[in-house]
């Protein structure tokens, strides 16, 4: 089974991602922090979005709904299907291959396909092909999967009792390259998992320009109440304001399981 097979096999019969950022806290707090983050840099609606990977639509239909222009596009039929009944304007396409003109997005989000690509060619092409659709001075927001990730959530959920787990996770911390030969999806899929500063580095590599790392879950996920405590709006707040305050502090970084790089295009 070659890589894109075991990841549309993944996204397509064993795991749903529609439902992935709104079914506990710990996605509540990545969806929330992730669109702290992008407020922070896009322009203002109606500016024209392409969201690259955007799964089943999550964010695209956030930024419609606020007044962007927006265009997702993802390689997994089923998630087109759920982001196109949600509204959104969706099609088939892979991100190392836009079917984008160029210089005519206003930001690009790369939510995803950086952490669904192991070869650092593949992952640098979709970072330019990103570039070449946005307007210089536009923002794009690349997210990836830190490198420890794993080896936090196998301990705090019982993996590591699991003898092939312990062995994914070995090569994992080793190289960064994720293998799931189980059929199990609490253990992903085929992806790759970034160390902070390799983030930051291929988007510069690239071609993007003051370019910085984020912590997007930061410590967050390690709260025992997490989801009580994003259900109650003052210590949601609270917990949110924490995560600001610790986001770019290079001793936690690696800690978070979502890390959000931004850059602007050269002008």
């Amino acid at each position: 089974m070659t890589s894109e097979e075991d990841i549309l096999l993944h996204y397509e019969d064993r795991w749903d991602e529609d439902v992935r950022l709104s079914s506990s806290g710990l996605g509540q707090l990545e969806l929330i922090r992730t669109q702290l983050l992008l407020r922070r840099h896009l322009p203002q609606p109606p500016a024209l979005v392409l969201d690259v990977g955007g799964g089943p639509g999550v964010y695209a239909y956030w930024l419609d709904a606020a007044g962007y222009e927006v265009d997702l596009i993802d390689i997994v039929p089923r998630h087109i299907r759920q982001a196109t009944e949600r509204g959104v304007r969706a099609a088939l396409a892979d991100a190392r291959q836009l079917p984008v003109p160029d210089n005519t997005r206003d930001a690009v989000l790369l939510l995803g396909p950086l952490y669904h690509l192991q070869e650092r060619d593949d992952r640098l092409q979709a970072l330019r092909e990103a570039i070449r659709v946005a307007k210089p001075g536009a923002p794009l927001f690349a997210a990836a999967i830190s490198r420890f990730a794993p080896a936090i959530d196998g301990l705090d959920s019982g993996f590591l009792d699991d003898p092939t787990f312990a062995g994914l996770l070995e090569s994992v911390i080793a190289t960064g390259r994720q293998h799931n030969p189980t059929e199990n999806p609490d253990y992903f899929t085929t992806s790759y998992l970034h160390l902070p500063d390799e983030l930051g580095n291929e988007m510069r590599d690239a071609g993007l320009v003051d370019v910085e790392v984020l912590a997007v879950e930061g410590i967050g996920w390690v709260a025992s109440d997490l989801d009580e405590r994003m259900a109650r709006e003052d210590d949601q707040r609270k917990l949110l304001e924490l995560l600001e305050q610790l986001e770019t502090e290079p001793s936690i970084l690696g800690a978070s399981p979502h890390l959000l790089g931004i850059g602007f295009v050269p002008g």
